[in-house]
């Protein structure tokens, strides 16, 4: 099982030169803090820099204002202790199931038999026991996220960083993997952070979700989710919670409130 990591964002700032335009600000003073196992999701309207943030909490980009802390110790570059699921699966059409998943252990230092094992226990966690051997074109959407995830999990990340990873995905698909995604989150215990643009999704899965909205990016309102677990979408206290985000995010033709402390 992973140790599970302390993510905190003080102040970042985010800017892009385009030639013969004025620099455009991405984000603007953002910050938060992630405790330790906890699932954090960032949602707000395209062009809010919610991407942006997750490339540089990953380490692929290093030219911001302001501090990204993992553990304490500002980030630098990307590792092993940090890993990410992307909308497109990006499994390696030539490789199977398993060696997918292994390829994320490469540069792990353990031992044959240690990256086997891991392999073979993140088949499991998935759901995807006996197809080990499977091409990624044998196995169906929501099956290749389910290996997605289970590659980014097998490092055994301290946060594991997922962009969008059902978005692709029929509705029916999506709501069956926000069910199994919960139960790995709660299974594993590692940090997650994830961004979506489905408040659903966000209220489903999350212990707190962010908003953001866009030009600059920055953050709006902080919203604790303190919901049972499993959850009733259809539940009072989730649609009054699904008003009040979409109310943040603007899609009611409201303000949007000022940040909560």
């Amino acid at each position: 099982m992973a140790t599970p990591g302390h993510l905190e964002i003080h102040n970042v700032s985010k800017t892009y030169a385009i030639p013969g335009r004025p620099l455009v600000n991405v984000l603007s003073h953002v910050g938060f803090d992630v405790p330790p196992g906890a699932f954090v999701t960032i949602v707000g309207p395209s062009g809010c820099g919610k991407s942006t943030l997750l490339r540089l909490i990953i380490g692929l980009d290093d030219d911001y204002r302001g501090d990204i802390l993992l553990n304490g110790r500002r980030i630098v570059g990307t590792a092993l202790s940090r890993g990410i699921v992307f909308q497109d699966h990006r499994l390696l059409p030539w490789l199977t199931l398993e060696q997918n998943i292994g390829l994320s252990l490469e540069n792990s230092g353990w031992s044959q038999k240690e990256k086997v094992d891991t392999v073979r226990e993140h088949i499991a966690l998935v759901g995807l026991r006996g197809f080990e051997k499977a091409y990624p074109h044998e196995l169906s959407g929501g099956m290749a996220q389910r290996a997605a995830i289970a590659r980014g999990l097998a490092s055994r990340p301290e946060i594991l960083l997922l962009d969008e990873p059902l978005g692709a995905l029929d509705a029916l698909t999506r709501v069956h993997l926000q069910a199994e995604l919960q139960k790995i989150w709660e299974t594993e215990g590692t940090t997650m952070i994830l961004v979506t643009h489905d408040v659903d999704e966000a209220i489903f899965l999350s212990n707190k979700v962010v908003v953001m909205a866009a030009h600059p990016g920055r953050i709006v309102e902080e919203v604790a989710i303190d919901l049972d677990f499993p959850r009733d979408r259809a539940d009072g206290d989730f649609v009054a919670l699904k008003r009040r985000i979409l109310a943040a995010m603007g899609e009611d033709g409201g303000r949007a409130p000022a940040r909560a402390a």
